[in-house]
């Protein structure tokens, strides 16, 4: 999130409303951006006219070295190339569009997005936060086991251009290694909270294995604007390769589990797959 886009101390109240760069080893069906960017793209950047119109006529392994319970795992610096930009839109995969939610799992809402995913048999991405993903390691497994993509979200969901080298190192293996031990296999995305990326995300990243993982529709859920302004704004930004950013956890979410009741079957029958990228 920066859009994404709540603030370091929020990380308190998870708890309180719960009551990759490896590019020269692997290869990711989606175009590799080039250049440099340390943010992630503004709120509900369209890549589409509307649903409308959008989804009438639409423009056109890797497994790191085992942590130990004790102590964080050992980095080496990330051998070159090493990613300057996440990805935020995925035209390799044609008519298909990616679905993500952030900052879980949370045990209200998560199930229920599941089930929804599970009526329409779709896949999607969870970009857990390591303090979460500890205290609901059922739910991380439900989320495996239903065939979706868990990425890497940070422990404490801190804005991580502020944080050391080392601050960063703990946040991403601490939570890598809760995700590997809920699913037996390390995570291979990660997402920097609020949308805020820099060298050592993408060097740290890098040599855990992942691939940086943006996004190219913001929802803007975590404000709960309505069911039917999230609806809205999925359908605006409806096109080929485009990630929608959600949020399953860090607040009321019933709305996100209403509007994706909605926008889901809508996305079905105009034509769009809902899929999660692969790396090979």
């Amino acid at each position: 999130m920066k859009n994404d886009q709540r603030f370091p101390g929020r990380r308190a109240l998870l708890r309180l409303a719960a009551g990759l760069g490896t590019a020269g080893a692997v290869r990711v069906i989606a175009a590799d951006p080039a250049g440099t960017q340390v943010r992630s793209p503004a709120p509900e950047r369209a890549g589409a006219a509307g649903l409308s119109s959008a989804l009438g006529e639409v423009p056109s392994s890797y497994r790191p070295a085992p942590m130990t319970a004790g102590a964080p795992p050992h980095f080496r610096p990330a051998v070159p190339p090493v990613r300057t930009r996440p990805f935020e839109h995925l035209p390799e995969l044609g008519r298909a569009m990616v679905l993500t939610f952030d900052d879980g799992p949370d045990p209200r809402y998560t199930p229920r997005i599941l089930a929804t995913l599970r009526e329409h048999d779709v896949r999607a991405m969870f970009f857990v936060c390591g303090e979460m993903a500890d205290e609901y390691r059922d739910l991380v497994r439900a989320i495996a086991e239903d065939g979706h993509t868990v990425g890497n979200h940070s422990w404490t969901h801190p804005l991580v251009t502020r944080l050391s080298r080392a601050g960063v190192r703990d946040e991403l293996g601490r939570t890598s290694e809760v995700i590997e031990k809920a699913t037996g296999t390390p995570p291979v995305w990660y997402r920097a909270p609020y949308g805020a990326w820099n060298r050592n995300s993408f060097e740290i990243g890098a040599d855990l294995g992942m691939e940086p993982m943006a996004w190219t529709v913001d929802t803007l859920d975590w404000t709960e604007p309505g069911a039917g302004t999230i609806v809205r704004r999925v359908r605006s930004g409806a096109a080929p390769g485009a990630v929608v950013l959600s949020h399953d956890a860090g607040g009321d979410r019933s709305q996100s589990v209403s509007a994706l009741r909605r926008y889901l079957p809508e996305l079905l029958d105009h034509g769009y797959r809902i899929t999660v990228p692969r790396r090979r």
